[in-house]
Protein backbone atom coordinates (compact mmCIF):
# COMPACT_ATOMS: atom_id res chain seq x y z
CA UNK A 1 0.00 0.00 0.00
CA UNK A 2 0.90 3.21 -0.42
CA UNK A 3 0.05 6.68 1.62
CA UNK A 4 -0.09 10.50 1.21
CA UNK A 5 -0.25 12.94 3.77
CA UNK A 6 -3.61 14.38 4.19
CA UNK A 7 -3.22 17.99 3.68
CA UNK A 8 -1.45 19.44 7.19
CA UNK A 9 -3.76 17.02 9.12
CA UNK A 10 -0.82 15.42 10.02
CA UNK A 11 -2.94 12.23 8.81
CA UNK A 12 -0.59 9.84 6.82
CA UNK A 13 -3.69 7.92 4.59
CA UNK A 14 -3.94 4.80 2.15
CA UNK A 15 -4.29 6.22 -1.59
CA UNK A 16 -6.94 4.03 -1.80
CA UNK A 17 -10.15 4.44 0.70
CA UNK A 18 -12.68 2.20 1.92
CA UNK A 19 -15.97 3.82 0.45
CA UNK A 20 -18.52 2.60 2.66
CA UNK A 21 -21.86 3.05 1.36
CA UNK A 22 -22.03 0.02 -0.18
CA UNK A 23 -22.32 -1.44 3.01
CA UNK A 24 -25.94 0.43 3.34
CA UNK A 25 -26.96 -1.38 0.39
CA UNK A 26 -26.85 1.89 -1.90
CA UNK A 27 -25.41 -0.33 -5.18
CA UNK A 28 -28.01 -3.15 -4.07
CA UNK A 29 -28.65 -5.48 -1.18
CA UNK A 30 -25.61 -7.34 0.08
CA UNK A 31 -24.23 -9.78 2.38
CA UNK A 32 -23.01 -8.14 5.55
CA UNK A 33 -21.02 -10.85 6.77
CA UNK A 34 -19.51 -10.65 3.25
CA UNK A 35 -18.88 -6.62 4.08
CA UNK A 36 -16.96 -7.07 7.27
CA UNK A 37 -14.73 -9.68 5.60
CA UNK A 38 -14.21 -7.00 3.02
CA UNK A 39 -13.61 -4.62 5.59
CA UNK A 40 -11.08 -6.64 7.59
CA UNK A 41 -9.41 -7.58 4.22
CA UNK A 42 -9.02 -4.35 3.70
CA UNK A 43 -7.04 -3.18 7.44
CA UNK A 44 -5.20 -6.56 6.52
CA UNK A 45 -3.64 -4.91 3.45
CA UNK A 46 -3.39 -1.70 4.19
CA UNK A 47 -6.16 0.45 3.95
CA UNK A 48 -6.33 2.62 6.71
CA UNK A 49 -9.10 5.25 5.29
CA UNK A 50 -12.43 4.54 5.97
CA UNK A 51 -15.25 6.82 5.00
CA UNK A 52 -19.27 6.52 5.74
CA UNK A 53 -22.03 8.72 6.63
CA UNK A 54 -25.33 8.28 8.74
CA UNK A 55 -27.13 9.02 4.93
CA UNK A 56 -25.64 5.63 3.42
CA UNK A 57 -28.60 3.61 3.73
CA UNK A 58 -30.03 5.56 6.00
CA UNK A 59 -27.39 4.97 8.84
CA UNK A 60 -27.53 1.02 7.81
CA UNK A 61 -23.34 1.90 6.60
CA UNK A 62 -22.70 3.53 9.71
CA UNK A 63 -24.25 0.25 11.56
CA UNK A 64 -22.39 -2.40 9.62
CA UNK A 65 -19.43 -0.44 9.70
CA UNK A 66 -18.70 -0.28 13.18
CA UNK A 67 -19.65 -3.87 13.89
CA UNK A 68 -16.89 -4.51 11.74
CA UNK A 69 -14.58 -2.61 12.85
CA UNK A 70 -14.65 -3.76 16.51
CA UNK A 71 -11.69 -4.54 18.05
CA UNK A 72 -9.99 -3.17 15.48
CA UNK A 73 -10.73 0.93 15.39
CA UNK A 74 -7.13 1.77 16.53
CA UNK A 75 -5.68 0.81 13.05
CA UNK A 76 -8.00 3.19 10.72
CA UNK A 77 -8.59 6.25 9.93
CA UNK A 78 -12.60 6.84 10.25
CA UNK A 79 -14.79 9.71 8.22
CA UNK A 80 -17.71 9.81 8.64
CA UNK A 81 -20.25 13.09 7.42
CA UNK A 82 -23.63 15.23 8.51
CA UNK A 83 -25.98 17.22 7.65
CA UNK A 84 -27.59 14.91 5.06
CA UNK A 85 -30.01 12.42 6.29
CA UNK A 86 -31.82 11.43 3.57
CA UNK A 87 -32.63 12.49 -0.23
CA UNK A 88 -34.28 15.45 0.55
CA UNK A 89 -33.30 15.82 4.35
CA UNK A 90 -30.66 18.09 4.94
CA UNK A 91 -29.74 19.74 8.04
CA UNK A 92 -26.54 21.73 8.66
CA UNK A 93 -27.84 23.55 11.74
CA UNK A 94 -25.06 23.81 14.93
CA UNK A 95 -28.08 21.63 16.72
CA UNK A 96 -28.66 19.16 14.34
CA UNK A 97 -24.53 18.86 13.45
CA UNK A 98 -23.92 18.26 17.17
CA UNK A 99 -26.49 15.67 17.42
CA UNK A 100 -25.45 13.49 14.31
CA UNK A 101 -22.26 13.09 15.77
CA UNK A 102 -23.38 11.81 19.10
CA UNK A 103 -25.53 9.32 16.73
CA UNK A 104 -22.44 8.46 14.28
CA UNK A 105 -20.02 7.76 17.39
CA UNK A 106 -22.64 5.59 19.04
CA UNK A 107 -23.30 3.53 15.67
CA UNK A 108 -19.62 3.59 14.74
CA UNK A 109 -18.83 2.10 18.54
CA UNK A 110 -16.03 4.94 19.10
CA UNK A 111 -15.81 8.33 21.16
CA UNK A 112 -14.13 10.14 18.28
CA UNK A 113 -14.14 10.38 14.22
CA UNK A 114 -10.80 11.07 12.77
CA UNK A 115 -12.73 13.55 10.13
CA UNK A 116 -16.27 15.16 10.16
CA UNK A 117 -17.55 16.18 6.65
CA UNK A 118 -20.42 18.53 6.22
CA UNK A 119 -22.18 16.25 3.47
CA UNK A 120 -23.07 17.80 -0.20
CA UNK A 121 -23.30 21.06 1.20
CA UNK A 122 -24.52 22.39 -1.88
CA UNK A 123 -27.79 21.61 -0.73
CA UNK A 124 -27.71 24.08 2.11
CA UNK A 125 -27.22 27.99 2.62
CA UNK A 126 -23.89 28.53 1.75
CA UNK A 127 -23.43 31.67 4.33
CA UNK A 128 -24.92 28.89 7.33
CA UNK A 129 -21.60 26.83 5.94
CA UNK A 130 -19.28 29.30 6.28
CA UNK A 131 -20.59 30.95 9.19
CA UNK A 132 -22.45 28.02 11.08
CA UNK A 133 -21.87 24.82 10.47
CA UNK A 134 -17.68 24.69 9.86
CA UNK A 135 -17.19 26.58 13.64
CA UNK A 136 -20.02 23.74 15.12
CA UNK A 137 -17.47 21.60 13.71
CA UNK A 138 -14.38 23.46 14.93
CA UNK A 139 -16.34 23.02 18.30
CA UNK A 140 -16.32 19.60 18.06
CA UNK A 141 -12.82 19.61 17.04
CA UNK A 142 -12.27 21.24 20.79
CA UNK A 143 -14.25 19.06 22.43
CA UNK A 144 -12.46 15.67 21.40
CA UNK A 145 -15.29 13.85 19.23
CA UNK A 146 -13.40 15.45 16.28
CA UNK A 147 -9.93 15.76 14.90
CA UNK A 148 -10.66 17.17 11.28
CA UNK A 149 -13.28 19.25 9.61
CA UNK A 150 -13.99 19.16 5.97
CA UNK A 151 -16.77 19.60 3.20
CA UNK A 152 -17.77 17.50 0.58
CA UNK A 153 -20.17 17.74 -2.71
CA UNK A 154 -20.35 18.06 -6.60
CA UNK A 155 -20.17 21.58 -7.34
CA UNK A 156 -16.42 22.52 -7.66
CA UNK A 157 -16.58 26.08 -7.52
CA UNK A 158 -19.10 26.12 -4.29
CA UNK A 159 -16.52 23.52 -2.57
CA UNK A 160 -13.63 26.09 -3.39
CA UNK A 161 -15.08 29.55 -2.16
CA UNK A 162 -16.43 27.64 1.38
CA UNK A 163 -12.56 25.69 1.48
CA UNK A 164 -10.90 29.44 1.31
CA UNK A 165 -13.57 31.29 3.17
CA UNK A 166 -14.27 28.90 6.38
CA UNK A 167 -10.66 27.26 6.53
CA UNK A 168 -11.46 23.51 6.51
CA UNK A 169 -9.01 20.40 6.81
CA UNK A 170 -10.08 18.58 3.68
CA UNK A 171 -12.78 18.74 0.82
CA UNK A 172 -14.19 16.10 -0.62
CA UNK A 173 -15.36 16.07 -4.74
CA UNK A 174 -16.86 13.37 -6.38
CA UNK A 175 -17.22 12.66 -9.80
CA UNK A 176 -14.87 15.64 -11.12
CA UNK A 177 -11.83 13.66 -11.92
CA UNK A 178 -11.56 10.07 -13.22
CA UNK A 179 -11.39 9.35 -17.02
CA UNK A 180 -14.69 11.58 -18.21
CA UNK A 181 -14.25 14.09 -16.17
CA UNK A 182 -10.73 16.67 -15.19
CA UNK A 183 -12.74 19.68 -14.09
CA UNK A 184 -11.30 19.05 -10.79
CA UNK A 185 -7.82 20.56 -11.53
CA UNK A 186 -9.48 23.46 -12.89
CA UNK A 187 -11.30 25.27 -9.97
CA UNK A 188 -10.56 23.06 -6.87
CA UNK A 189 -6.92 21.12 -7.04
CA UNK A 190 -5.07 24.74 -7.01
CA UNK A 191 -7.09 26.41 -4.25
CA UNK A 192 -6.53 22.89 -2.19
CA UNK A 193 -2.57 22.66 -2.93
CA UNK A 194 -1.91 26.02 -2.06
CA UNK A 195 -3.75 25.96 1.10
CA UNK A 196 -2.34 22.54 1.98
CA UNK A 197 -6.07 21.30 2.34
CA UNK A 198 -6.18 17.61 2.24
CA UNK A 199 -7.91 16.18 -1.10
CA UNK A 200 -10.00 13.53 -1.20
CA UNK A 201 -11.35 11.85 -4.64
CA UNK A 202 -14.41 10.08 -4.45
CA UNK A 203 -16.49 7.91 -7.50
CA UNK A 204 -13.39 7.10 -9.51
CA UNK A 205 -15.27 5.15 -11.73
CA UNK A 206 -17.97 7.53 -12.32
CA UNK A 207 -20.84 6.01 -10.05
CA UNK A 208 -20.42 2.82 -11.64
CA UNK A 209 -20.87 4.73 -14.98
CA UNK A 210 -16.92 2.88 -16.27
CA UNK A 211 -17.77 -0.61 -15.11
CA UNK A 212 -18.69 -3.99 -16.87
CA UNK A 213 -22.34 -4.17 -15.18
CA UNK A 214 -22.79 -0.43 -15.97
CA UNK A 215 -24.59 2.72 -14.48
CA UNK A 216 -27.28 2.15 -12.10
CA UNK A 217 -30.70 3.43 -13.32
CA UNK A 218 -30.44 5.73 -11.05
CA UNK A 219 -27.23 7.62 -12.59
CA UNK A 220 -27.77 11.19 -13.16
CA UNK A 221 -25.52 11.63 -15.95
CA UNK A 222 -26.43 12.63 -19.52
CA UNK A 223 -27.82 9.41 -21.72
CA UNK A 224 -24.58 10.82 -23.90
CA UNK A 225 -22.21 10.23 -21.04
CA UNK A 226 -23.86 6.75 -20.61
CA UNK A 227 -23.85 5.85 -24.07
CA UNK A 228 -19.77 6.58 -24.29
CA UNK A 229 -18.71 5.77 -21.05
CA UNK A 230 -20.64 1.87 -22.50
CA UNK A 231 -18.04 2.55 -24.98
CA UNK A 232 -14.93 3.08 -22.95
CA UNK A 233 -15.58 -0.20 -21.10
CA UNK A 234 -16.17 -2.21 -24.41
CA UNK A 235 -13.33 -0.15 -25.80
CA UNK A 236 -10.95 -1.49 -22.50
CA UNK A 237 -12.65 -5.02 -22.26
CA UNK A 238 -11.26 -5.31 -26.58
CA UNK A 239 -7.91 -4.88 -25.09
CA UNK A 240 -8.25 -7.12 -22.67
CA UNK A 241 -7.90 -4.55 -19.59
CA UNK A 242 -10.36 -4.37 -16.86
CA UNK A 243 -12.15 -0.89 -17.74
CA UNK A 244 -12.93 -0.51 -13.72
CA UNK A 245 -9.57 -0.97 -12.75
CA UNK A 246 -7.71 1.21 -15.34
CA UNK A 247 -10.30 4.23 -14.19
CA UNK A 248 -8.77 3.51 -10.76
CA UNK A 249 -5.35 3.90 -11.49
CA UNK A 250 -5.62 6.44 -14.04
CA UNK A 251 -7.33 8.64 -10.67
CA UNK A 252 -4.43 7.34 -8.17
CA UNK A 253 -2.08 9.05 -10.73
CA UNK A 254 -3.06 12.78 -9.85
CA UNK A 255 -0.16 13.75 -7.99
CA UNK A 256 -2.00 15.90 -5.30
CA UNK A 257 -5.11 13.87 -4.30
CA UNK A 258 -4.19 12.44 -0.77
CA UNK A 259 -6.96 9.37 -1.17
CA UNK A 260 -9.01 8.02 -3.97
CA UNK A 261 -12.24 6.36 -2.40
CA UNK A 262 -13.79 3.43 -3.99
CA UNK A 263 -16.65 1.79 -2.97
CA UNK A 264 -16.04 -2.09 -1.77
CA UNK A 265 -18.49 -4.50 -0.31
CA UNK A 266 -16.68 -7.88 -0.41
CA UNK A 267 -13.33 -9.80 -0.14
CA UNK A 268 -13.33 -9.56 -4.49
CA UNK A 269 -13.64 -6.00 -5.00
CA UNK A 270 -11.09 -5.13 -2.23
CA UNK A 271 -8.79 -7.65 -3.81
CA UNK A 272 -9.39 -6.03 -7.06
CA UNK A 273 -9.29 -2.28 -6.14
CA UNK A 274 -5.94 -3.14 -4.92
CA UNK A 275 -4.38 -5.13 -8.11
CA UNK A 276 -4.73 -1.53 -9.74
CA UNK A 277 -1.65 -0.13 -7.72
CA UNK A 278 0.57 -2.26 -9.75
CA UNK A 279 -0.96 -1.81 -13.08
CA UNK A 280 1.14 -0.20 -15.98
CA UNK A 281 -1.56 2.13 -18.21
CA UNK A 282 -1.32 1.40 -21.63
CA UNK A 283 -0.44 5.36 -22.85
CA UNK A 284 -1.97 4.57 -26.18
CA UNK A 285 -5.21 2.84 -24.83
CA UNK A 286 -5.89 6.39 -22.56
CA UNK A 287 -5.10 8.63 -25.37
CA UNK A 288 -7.90 6.32 -27.10
CA UNK A 289 -10.00 7.00 -24.10
CA UNK A 290 -9.42 10.57 -23.73
CA UNK A 291 -10.34 11.23 -27.78
CA UNK A 292 -13.77 9.13 -27.24
CA UNK A 293 -15.14 10.63 -24.00
CA UNK A 294 -14.26 14.58 -25.46
CA UNK A 295 -17.98 15.09 -26.29
CA UNK A 296 -18.98 14.93 -23.14
CA UNK A 297 -15.74 15.55 -21.22
CA UNK A 298 -16.17 17.83 -17.79
CA UNK A 299 -19.76 17.61 -18.28
CA UNK A 300 -21.97 17.07 -14.85
CA UNK A 301 -25.08 17.12 -13.66
CA UNK A 302 -26.96 19.48 -10.97
CA UNK A 303 -27.03 19.21 -8.11
CA UNK A 304 -28.53 20.93 -4.95
CA UNK A 305 -30.10 24.61 -4.73
CA UNK A 306 -29.66 26.60 -7.77
CA UNK A 307 -27.73 29.08 -6.39
CA UNK A 308 -24.81 26.49 -5.42
CA UNK A 309 -25.09 25.52 -9.05
CA UNK A 310 -21.27 25.77 -11.01
CA UNK A 311 -22.87 27.30 -13.58
CA UNK A 312 -25.11 30.19 -11.60
CA UNK A 313 -24.57 33.62 -12.24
Amino acid sequence: MKYRALGKTGLDVSTIGFGASPLGNEFGGIDPVEGARAVHLAIDQGINFFDVAPYYGRTLAEERLGAALAGKRQHVILATKCGRYDSDAFDFSPARVKKSVEESLRRLRTDYVDLLTAHDIEFGDREQIVRETVPALRELQREGKVRNVGISGLPLKMLADVAMRAQVDTVLSYCRYNLIARDLDIWLTPIAEARQIGLINASPLHMRLLTAAGAPAWHPASETAKRIGSQVVRLCQKHGVDPAALALRFCLMHPYVSCTLVGMSNAGEVERNLLALEMEPDAELLRQIEQMVELVKNSTWRSGRPENSDNAA
